[in-house]
């Protein structure tokens, strides 16, 4: 589905079914580099379960054109003016790693467009490794495979993809290949400078459920708990032996925690 935004042409999947008035929206936000594809299978799920599904690519990934935006909040105001544009009037907003922080951001900034909250893989900040930060500014592969090693829990990287004959940390370093030169260090650059959580986490009223890996490192389960802590009446759970990339690694447990909203 193609979509004008701000006068920018965007794109967003739509799970195989054109959403329908009527019906609840839930909208799906990838990760820093990544795009609408690592979502294909809950957003899909959903698209047939009662639900219209918005499964975005942020300005400057996968097929949405213009410049990657700066910062989290630019993020978060991007979604709601998406909303604008398709006069829905609120949805559900799942995010995943970066995709958190602006869902998070969108429910502070625009709480009339928010309905409830899904944070996979999430935390009140995200700091970035400077040594991560270094290798993306250089737009060196090394930042790649430092996002793919530290992304994956330890099973994954031994094989066990859900999917027969499908390569769990191969297929995610291709997604991050395909970005264009200086999008994945916008995108962590914005991660690392985002400070507004503890605040945003405070303002959120909405039903929220978060989803944490036990073996995440670059989003800790003491992460995912504080965040869960800060935010009222927050579900967490806890896939055990997990690391941070929960949508190829444990898909239907994500969509099983997920499926409420």
């Amino acid at each position: 589905m193609r979509i004008e935004v701000e006068g920018v042409a965007a794109f967003a999947a739509t799970g195989g079914r054109a959403p329908t008035p009527g019906l609840p929206t839930v909208v799906f936000i990838h990760g820093a580099g990544l795009d609408h594809s690592v979502w294909a299978a809950q957003s899909r799920w959903f698209a047939h379960h009662g639900r219209s599904v918005l499964a975005v690519d942020l300005p400057g990934h996968g097929r949405s054109e213009g410049p990657p935006l700066p910062g989290i909040a630019d993020m978060a105001d991007w979604i709601a003016a998406l909303l604008r544009v398709l006069d829905i009037q609120q949805a559900a907003l799942v995010g995943h790693s970066m995709g958190t922080l602006v869902a998070l951001a969108a429910a502070h900034r625009h709480p009339e467009r928010v309905r409830a909250l899904g944070l996979v893989g999430a935390a009140l900040a995200m700091p970035v490794h400077p040594d991560l930060l270094a290798a993306a500014a250089a737009n060196r592969h090394a930042a790649i495979d430092m996002v793919s090693l530290w992304g994956h829990g330890f099973a994954a990287g031994l094989g066990g993809n859900l999917a027969p004959g499908l390569w769990m940390t191969g297929t995610a370093e291709r997604v991050l290949a395909k970005a264009a030169p200086g999008v994945l260090f916008n995108d962590l650059s914005a991660c690392n400078a985002w400070t507004d959580g503890p605040a945003a986490a405070a303002s959120v009223r909405c039903p929220t459920v978060i989803v944490q890996g036990s073996r995440d490192v670059m989003t800790p389960l003491r992460a995912g708990r504080a965040l869960a802590a800060a935010i009222a009446g927050a579900r967490l759970t806890v896939l055990e032996d997990a690391g941070h990339m929960l949508l190829s690694e444990r898909p239907d447990a994500v969509l099983a925690a997920l499926g409420p909203l």
